[in-house]
């Protein structure tokens, strides 16, 4: 009887670790300190950059100081989104390294001008809901809130494509666009290991805020803001990551158990929303104070924010009906 024999031959695959340095930085904002990271390698880039405060500029310097590098060093600064927390200080680390390559993506506005200070934003409130006198209160305060980052002219950054690769002597980083929390909001891939920098898309300990937003295509339009989350949350998962970095907190190290507890936080919360309105009919606003009686400050934005986007997913599914009451959106349940 012939005889066979098996040979088995090992392969060994090596790849070189990215070096990725998470810096925590202190803001002054609700939500706490925000995490910037570090990619150390050539060309030295940081992604994402705090708050313009001294606090931050000190523990910035202090973080960079420890892996071995200055301010001066940088090469590139990459936004993953431009909120203030997250993109306050490009501007000054932008000249005190030399004119370091910026890179933001193009539907984000945040690095160019405050969150209400366009026209069209204030015209989504009104047809949210909001009083003269609530629109005009929250520019105020978004007026202060914009003291903590610096505004950039169009010739001083570049735009983030998805789908382009940020390269490194060791690999690269794939841009995946992953709009949501903002309409431009951008995560990064490092395919060897799978590992993601997601910025404020993916955060351990709390949903993001879907921010009521223009449509970056249609101005006049409400950018559907959760129906784009839920789609970049799903992409993210096809890369089957093993680890990601959020914009705050801790990293996460089981994608799919934090994907499914954010389903079904979302699948409760709209429920709850539904069942807000009343016979008659309620606008985004009403429903924002049935939900969060009391807030103040940024958080009213916040919650006409997040009642907008449940509003604009549960009408997309069929759920429930919205017309123009003048100018105002009135949604209704179903008959």
């Amino acid at each position: 009887m012939p005889s066979f024999c098996l040979h088995f031959f090992l392969f060994t695959f090596s790849f070189d670790l990215m070096n990725i340095i998470p810096i925590s930085l202190p803001t002054p904002f609700y939500i706490g300190p925000v995490n910037v990271y570090l990619i150390a390698e050539d060309p030295l880039t940081l992604i994402d950059t705090g708050p313009k405060t001294k606090e931050a500029a000190d523990a910035l310097r202090e973080g960079l100081s420890r892996a071995g590098f200055l301010v001066s060093d940088l090469r590139r600064i990459v936004l993953t989104h431009a909120h203030e927390d997250h993109c306050g200080l490009a501007h000054s680390l932008r000249d005190q390294a030399k004119d370091a390559e910026v890179l933001v993506h193009d539907w984000e506005t945040g690095h160019r001008a405050g969150r209400l200070e366009y026209d069209e934003n204030r015209a989504l409130l009104a047809r949210a809901g909001l009083p003269d006198d609530e629109i005009e209160g929250m520019r105020r305060m978004y007026e202060g809130v914009r003291r903590y980052a610096d505004s950039f002219a169009e010739h001083e950054y570049s735009s983030l494509q998805d789908g382009a690769e940020l390269e490194f002597e060791s690999g690269a980083l794939l841009v995946v666009h992953t709009p949501g929390h903002t309409p431009g909001s951008c995560s990064f891939l490092r395919e060897a290991d799978r590992t993601i920098i997601a910025g404020d898309c993916v955060l351990k300990r709390i949903t993001p805020n879907p921010i009521l937003s223009p449509d970056p295509i249609d101005k006049s339009k409400r950018f559907r803001s959760l129906a784009e989350y839920l789609v970049s949350l799903a992409r993210l998962r096809t890369f089957a990551p093993t680890l990601v970095h959020g914009g705050h907190g801790e990293p996460i190290h089981d994608y799919e158990e934090l994907f499914n507890r954010y389903l079904r936080a979302i699948q409760q919360r709209q429920s709850e929303v539904i069942k807000l309105l009343p016979k008659t009919g309620a606008t985004a606003w009403d429903v924002a104070r049935e939900m969060f009686p009391g807030v103040d400050d940024v958080h009213r934005f916040l919650a006409v924010s997040e009642a907008a986007a449940h509003l604009d997913l549960a009408q997309s599914e069929g759920k429930i009906v919205v017309e123009m009451s003048g100018a105002k959106e009135v949604y209704r349940q179903l008959e």
